[in-house]
Parts: structure tokens; C-alpha cells; sequence
């Protein structure tokens, strides 16, 4: 007998490649392609922003989409619009248009506004996609929230759908991409969000500290909750990186797991015959010696604290004086840009390009022997995986997703180099270590290169792991 199709829903506030600012976008646009496959009916909703081209990707309006749900005294009109999502059969994309809270922006994530306009914002969101899903008939069995902007969608299913015959059968899924955003905020969102007071707002659901904490509702309300990686579901129990969560968490460990990102696979291995040509490009490009023996080392990233700049500024005179080259491409905080602007202007060897272009930073991956990420905490990481299938080596600090795809040289499976603790003196070490083991032990550091090239994290295994959870999500009682 043919296996049911499981319906699962996903709600999301970035999806790839309509709407990104960081690798929550890349999970909800890639794994569904990859769960079609696992016998899954995948349906997406995000909101509509006015960065979204929807001429360029065909984003066509439904009939009759118009959506009127009364909220804090006022009633909010929404429309629904559609496509499919790119490289998939049958996977529809729907966007929660409403001029108010979204297309009236040219970005995902407006800067500088008020606390509980941004709140509304994914309330709203969220409420509306509970009403469209009933609209269109789309009855699913799993319900996928991601980060604090979806993550009043358990509260809501737990609490205001509880009788509702559409949603008897579903679970829901609490996926965190970065528990450092908890979508904390004035409790007066409660009136706002059309919720029960007597229901929500206590310490077994939304109650945190005298203010809402959508995080901390959806991690009572859901069924289960995953992390982007096995490590990261282990480290937020403990409070270094439980972000005042980890109490929370402890007290529902029998629902969480981990499950690691994957990355898109090309079906042979990068060339490293070309990585000379490469290598060559960005030496110029950047204003570097040409010299293909010179270990380059790069780093592309957001610019942000978490992303471990702080020891790069503390560092930055060491770094000076290795027998190597460092680029920096990405932009962030203004300190941190300006830091990378002054070393790139006052050293023979570092070099920033402060911008994001795409085909840039793919000329970089190519280009470079290795590849730095000393994060403060990283819940899964993406730019190892890509950097290691184009055969750089990554340098990275042993947390979260780093920890689970990178093995640390000495090892005969070694892909990469690890430092453990958070300081700026055992980052140095670490580059030391790779930098001589490209000079004086090439032999060794192309073992490496070829075990970075072999190594295989894919989204099939993902989705493999994703399917398993929602059936024991729907098994249990």
C-alpha cells in the first residue's frame, strides 16, 4: 500500500531566493525540494516584502485571497499571492501581502522601528497563516515554525485553534535557526495577538521575566523542537549559549534534537587544478603579491560580533606579521567595517572589500587555501560546507555546526583546523598551525584538502532526518 503524503506547512519570515538575510532563508527555500522527494507536500508562506521582484519570479495574485482579521482594535486586510518554488515539482510559495506591515519596506528587516511594530508585523503574519491554510484547504499535518517571527504559531495552535476541527490532527515543529533573537516584548501584544490572557500569559507558556517571549511559548506549545545542528542542541541546555533559554529547554529535552543544514552538491568535486587561477585572480583583484605558494586565507561573513570580529581586531597585529594573505568580504557593524578598512589601508597583507557580492565571494572560495570562521557561537554554519567543497581548508572555532562538520588536523580524516576557546591568542595559534602545515608539510595539507573536498553534508540526508521527526511528532500522543 501506498505511503500517505505527509502535508507539512512551513512558515518562515526569509525564504531563498526571494528574500535572505541569513541562513534561516537558505533552509526553508532548499530542504522542501529535498522532503518533495521524501513523499511530502510542501507548502511555504512568508510575507511579501517590497524587495520581493515578483515579476521576475512570476508571483501571481489568487482570486478571491482577500483576508480581513480584526486585530488590536483594527481590522487588517491581507491578499495572498503565489509561486513555485524553483527547482520543485509542486511546492507552492505564498506570500502574506499587507502595505502596512510589508511591501511599504525595500528590505526584510527594517531598521530603527518600534518594538511593537515589528511585533505586529509577525503576529499578524502568523495569524494570517493559520486562516489562509483553512482558506485554501490546506490541511497539514505538520506545521514547521522558524525563529522568534513564526514562533507564536504553537501558542496559537495550542491555545485559540484548540477546538477547531481543521487543526485536530496537526503538530507542530519550533525549528531554531538562532536562539539570540527571542522576539521578546511588552505584554500588551497579548490583547494585540487576539490571545487568551488566563491561557498565555504565564510561566508554562509565553511569560517571561513580565514580558512576552514568543520563543519561550513555542517551546512549551510545540510538539517538537529542532536545532540546525546536533552540537547546537547541546550547547543551548547550558548558559553560554542558552540566551536565558536554557532553563526553559531543560525542562523539555525529550522534544528536541538536532539535525544539521546541508548544502547543495555539484555531482563531481571542485577542480583543484584551477584553484591556481583562482588564487591568482583574487591576489590581484585585492592588491596582493602573485605569488601562488603564498598560503590566502579568507573570510566571508557578516561582520558582527557573533561572527568572532572581536578577535580579529584583537589579532590584527599578529595577523600582520604571518607569512600569509587574509580577505575580508561582507559587511555588518560599523566598528568592526571600519577596523578591517583601516588594517586593509595599513598592512601588506590584509586586504577588505566591504560589500556582498555574490560572484566575489565565489571567486574568493575558489581562490583560497583557507577559510576562517572563529565564531563566538555558530548554530550550524554553511559557509564551511561550501568553502570545503571548493577545497579550502576551514580554520574554525569548535561550536555548534563548526564542531560537527570539521575534524581537526592532526587526524587522518581531518578537513579542517579547530581552536576551542574564545580568545584571540588560540585563534592565532590555530592559523599558525595551518599556515606551516601549508608551508613546510604540503603533502599533509592536500590529505586535507581532498578529505574537505570528500566530505558530504547534503540536504537528502537532511530531509531523510526532517521526515523521521514529523512522524514522530504525529505518533506521539
Amino acid at each position: 500500500m501506498a505511503e500517505k503524503k505527509l502535508k507539512v506547512l512551513f512558515a518562515s519570515a526569509e525564504v531563498v531566493p526571494f528574500s535572505k538575510v541569513g541562513g534561516l532563508a537558505d533552509v526553508v527555500g532548499e530542504l522542501p525540494q529535498y522532503l518533495e522527494k521524501e513523499n511530502c507536500e510542501v507548502a511555504i508562506f512568508t510575507p511579501l516584502y517590497g524587495c520581493i521582484d515578483q515579476e521576475k519570479w512570476g508571483i501571481k495574485e489568487l482570486e478571491n485571497s482577500e483576508l480581513k482579521i480584526n486585530m488590536g482594535h483594527t481590522q487588517h486586510i491581507f491578499k495572498l499571492k503565489m509561486c513555485k518554488l524553483p527547482n520543485t515539482k509542486n511546492v507552492n510559495v505564498f506570500f502574506v501581502d499587507n502595505p502596512k506591515y510589508f511591501s511599504c519596506f525595500n528590505v526584510v528587516y527594517p531598521q530603527w522601528v518600534d518594538e511593537m511594530y515589528e511585533q505586529q508585523r509577525y503576529v499578524s503574519f502568523s495569524l494570517a497563516v493559520l486562516e489562509y491554510a483553512k482558506l485554501l484547504n490546506f490541511k497539514p499535518d505538520i506545521i514547521q515554525a522558524n525563529d522568534w517571527h513564526t514562533a507564536m504559531i504553537p501558542v496559537y495552535i495550542k491555545h485559540n485553534y484548540k477546538f477547531d476541527e481543521f487543526y485536530s490532527g496537526t503538530k507542530t515543529i519550533f525549528a531554531i535557526h538562532n536562539l539570540a533573537y527571542q522576539g521578546s516584548c511588552d505584554k500588551s501584544i497579548i490583547d494585540f495577538a487576539n490571545m487568551r490572557w488566563d491561557c498565555v500569559y504565564n510561566d508554562q507558556c509565553v511569560e517571561h521575566y513580565g514580558r512576552v517571549n514568543w520563543v519561550k511559548g513555542a517551546i512549551y506549545c510545540s510538539d517538537k523542537i529542532v536545532t540546525v545542528s546536533p552540537r547546537y542542541a547541546q550547547e543551548i541546555l547550558g548558559g553560554e549559549f542558552g540566551e536565558g533559554m536554557d532553563y526553559t529547554l531543560r525542562g523539555q529535552t525529550y522534544k528536541l534534537c538536532g539535525i544539521l543544514n546541508g548544502t547543495n552538491y555539484d555531482k563531481k568535486n571542485f577542480d583543484t587544478k584551477l584553484k591556481p587561477k583562482y588564487k591568482k585572480d583574487v591576489q590581484q583583484l585585492f592588491g596582493l603579491e602573485q605569488n601562488p605558494d603564498r598560503p590566502l586565507i579568507a573570510m566571508i561573513s557578516r561582520l558582527v560580533y557573533q561572527k568572532g570580529l572581536s578577535l580579529i581586531d584583537f589579532a590584527k597585529f599578529d595577523l600582520m606579521n604571518l607569512p600569509c594573505d587574509f580577505v575580508f568580504l561582507g559587511t555588518g557593524e560599523h566598528g568592526f567595517e571600519n577596523m578591517l578598512i583601516w588594517a586593509s589601508n595599513n598592512s601588506p597583507n590584509i586586504r577588505a572589500w566591504i560589500d556582498f557580492k555574490p560572484e566575489l565571494s565565489d571567486m574568493i572560495y575558489k581562490g583560497s587555501d583557507m577559510f576562517l570562521m572563529p565564531s563566538l557561537f555558530e548554530p550550524c554554519g554553511i559557509s564551511q560546507m561550501i568553502a570545503m567543497k571548493n577545497g579550502s581548508v576551514p580554520i574554525v572555532r569548535a561550536v555548534g555546526g563548526l564542531d560537527d562538520t570539521v575534524i581537526s588536523y592532526p587526524n587522518e580524516k581531518a578537513n579542517g583546523f579547530k581552536f576551542l576557546t574564545y580568545d584571540a591568542r588560540s585563534m592565532v595559534d590555530e592559523i599558525k598551525n595551518a599556515v606551516w602545515t601549508y608551508i613546510d608539510r604540503r603533502d599533509e595539507f592536500n590529505k586535507v584538502v581532498q578529505n574537505a573536498l570528500n566530505s558530504r553534508f547534503t540536504w537528502e540526508d537532511s530531509a531523510i532526518k526532517y521526515k523521521l521527526l514529523y512522524l514522530d511528532a504525529l505518533n506521539r500522543k
